[in-house]
């Protein structure tokens, strides 16, 4: 499994990781924001009132920065990558539900499918022999094949750990409490996960020289 992840990594637009970052991070912060605040904004913006109580307003305006998000992203780089599409197509289907329904339940239920559906994707491909978690991140880490496996293996296992923890949020808590714990608490809690695995990466990167002539175990 000596390549690099992802169709001419070498060649492909790259992101300034801030710009990556605000892309990334932007929609959660608005999601949070918009909820804090949305009786003030309902208050300031009449019309907004009409939406109903802060987490719908927080929902719709979730819906529109993840799609601008992927919009610039893809001018910029003239590519998408998987994970931020599949949670982009999640958030917007969901979404439409939690507002058309007015029913919070969906939106909440959206990081618990998310994260089951990579969880899946990563623990299944394992078992087929196929470790697809360079597809799932856009990476361009170059692992052997013990390295990969184990990276997927972990990272699908994880997933799984934040839709338990999603689950158990948000129907022990408050709907406030959900929401910050979306941005206080599953990012510190992935930040942490992925520092934890850089012993990992670090000791099964590949060097110039070994990787020259990888073959790319997805065909």
């Amino acid at each position: 499994m000596e390549f690099e992840h992802g169709p001419n990594a070498a060649d492909r637009k790259e992101l300034a990781p801030l710009l990556k970052l605000v892309l990334e991070l932007g929609p959660l912060v608005l999601f949070f924001f918009a909820n804090a605040r949305g009786e003030a904004l309902a208050e300031r913006f009449p019309l907004l009132a009409s939406i109903g109580d802060p987490i719908f307003l927080a929902t719709a305006v979730f819906m529109v920065a993840i799609s601008a998000s992927l919009i610039v992203s893809y001018a910029l780089t003239r590519r998408l990558p998987v994970m931020p599409v599949v949670s982009g197509v999640v958030v917007l289907v969901f979404g439409a539900l939690t507002l058309w329904l007015h029913d919070e339940l969906f939106i909440k239920l959206k990081p618990t499918i998310v994260n089951v559906l990579f969880g899946t994707v990563l623990l299944g491909g394992l078992f087929f022999g196929k470790s697809l978690l360079g597809y799932v991140f856009d990476s361009v880490f170059r692992l052997d094949d013990e390295g990969w496996r184990k990276l997927t293996f972990r990272w699908g296992v994880f997933f799984f750990f934040l839709a338990l923890v999603n689950e158990v949020v948000w129907r022990s808590f408050s709907t406030d409490f959900w929401v910050s714990f979306k941005v206080f608490g599953v990012m510190p809690i992935t930040i942490a996960f992925t520092l934890s695995q850089l012993p990992l990466i670090q000791r099964h990167t590949l060097d110039g020289e070994r990787d020259a002539g990888g073959k790319d175990p997805r065909q």
